[in-house]
């Protein structure tokens, strides 16, 4: 996960109705996000030879007032995945904007060194995220940046003027911190221009 400072103004106008930016000590974030689903189900039920594949997403975050507490979940800006059928499968469902390309990926973890590599194809070019880090995965604490970036529990989309939430559950995370990261793509042509400084920001 690589996270960026942005501008506000930028995501004001992909934020879904009800919802409202999810900000962290005045700052609003982005992330790019690469992991691996694993024995993926839908509604209860494995679909044959799309059941572990890659993703790569951008994504931002919101909250959503629900009775008198406050719901945190993510916004995604664009999801890549390796398979159509997974994209028009989440397209249908969710809602969400899922794209298919050809997809890589390769993790490393040997004697506390840790590689993570995740690849995608656009045309004869290929783009890529990668992360290193060393020792043990650590606990996250509270109050802190990486408890606010993992802990959104909630999906939020634009349906027909409104909006859609799903859940999202998975366990409290442990994290590394990267000891090295590389970012390489054409971030207009992928995620917009409007991404297009944050994204080659520190």
């Amino acid at each position: 996960m690589l996270n960026y400072v942005v501008d506000p103004a930028l995501v004001e106008p992909l934020v879904p109705p009800d919802t409202e930016i999810d900000y962290e000590s005045g700052e609003t974030f982005v992330s790019v996000v690469g992991f691996l689903f694993l024995d993926t189900r839908l509604l209860g039920f494995p679909i044959p030879l799309h059941r572990d594949f890659e993703e790569v997403n951008l994504r931002f975050y919101v909250r959503r007032k629900s009775a008198d507490t406050w719901r945190r979940g993510v916004v995604f800006v664009r999801e890549l995945v390796p398979r159509r059928v997974i994209a028009l499968v989440a397209r249908a469902f969710y809602g969400e904007r899922y794209f298919a390309l050809p997809m890589k990926h390769n993790i490393e973890h040997v004697d506390a060194k840790l590689s993570v590599e995740y690849c995608w194809r656009r045309g004869k070019k290929w783009e890529f995220l990668k992360m290193s880090a060393a020792g043990e995965p650590q606990s996250i604490s509270a109050g802190s940046h990486a408890e606010f970036i993992t802990e959104h529990y909630w999906g939020y989309t634009c349906v027909r003027d409104g909006c859609s939430e799903y859940r999202v559950q998975h366990p409290r995370w442990k994290i590394w911190s990267a000891n090295s990261f590389e970012f390489s793509a054409d971030v207009t042509s992928l995620y917009g221009e409007q991404f297009a400084e944050t994204l080659s920001q520190p």
